[in-house]
């Protein structure tokens, strides 16, 4: 799959990466939406690889909704893409996934003078509690939310998800080398469920030589997406 970013500006990560290969675990159907699609490369591989998957994304930067629709008529998908805020966007349906690797910087870090990186990656641009509780509202009773967040953050993570009557199903957290701890922490939480939960086994990025794991190599193989950077 070929995916066009723009040249200069925000850029998906490795962070949506390992997200695709979490939710690969789960057998998505049914009405997905993916929130803050950027260059729509999460929804369009659920729709490449989840036929039985009703494909929605939505995106508040006007710029990157038209980088996401190049994307989707390249790759011959048939996703819909809203444009504007999640958290004000009165959507005409409910859904039974939702899918996000949204802003999760905190005040406390430095922030981008760009405003396209700045809007993709603060907090301050989707709060985990205002995301929680819109995405509550419009996941169907038992939906599920499958998103990742920096793992520094995780008792605040799973304080909000209970206040929501979200439970914490499966995790997996990320360490960029084995001796270091976790970046980041991968999630599905589903809606008025009372499964204990499941932590599988971490994803070490690294290996002791500074070089992609075995592992993660096989992730990015399995993802099969080529990047292009170009003026959009």
């Amino acid at each position: 799959m070929v995916i066009y970013q723009p040249k200069e500006g925000y850029c998906y990560n490795s962070d949506t990466i390992f997200l695709y290969d979490f939710l690969t675990d789960f057998e998505l159907k049914g009405e997905v939406l993916d929130i803050g699609t950027g260059s729509g490369i999460l929804a369009l591989l659920i729709a490449r690889d989840y036929p039985k998957a009703k494909v929605s994304a939505i995106e508040m930067q006007e710029h990157f909704v038209q980088v996401a629709n190049i994307n989707a008529k390249a790759n011959k998908k048939n996703i819909h893409i809203y444009f504007g805020d999640f958290l004000q966007m009165i959507f005409e349906k409910k859904f039974d996934y939702i899918v996000t690797n949204p802003p999760f910087y905190h005040t406390g870090v430095m922030r981008s003078q760009n405003e396209r990186i700045d809007k993709a990656r603060y907090s301050g641009h989707l709060p985990l509690e205002d995301f929680l509780k819109k995405s509550a509202k419009i996941l169907k009773s038992r939906g599920s939310l499958i998103f990742c967040y920096d793992a520094k953050q995780i008792q605040s993570v799973l304080s909000k998800l209970e206040r929501y009557q979200f439970q914490a199903e499966v995790m997996r957290f990320v360490h960029p080398n084995i001796k270091k701890g976790a970046s980041l922490v991968m999630i599905l939480a589903k809606k008025n469920s009372k499964a204990m939960t499941k932590i599988l086994p971490p994803l070490i990025v690294f290996g002791e030589d500074g070089k992609y794991k075995k592992s993660t190599q096989e992730i990015f193989k399995k993802v099969g997406v080529h990047s292009i950077k170009c003026v959009i």
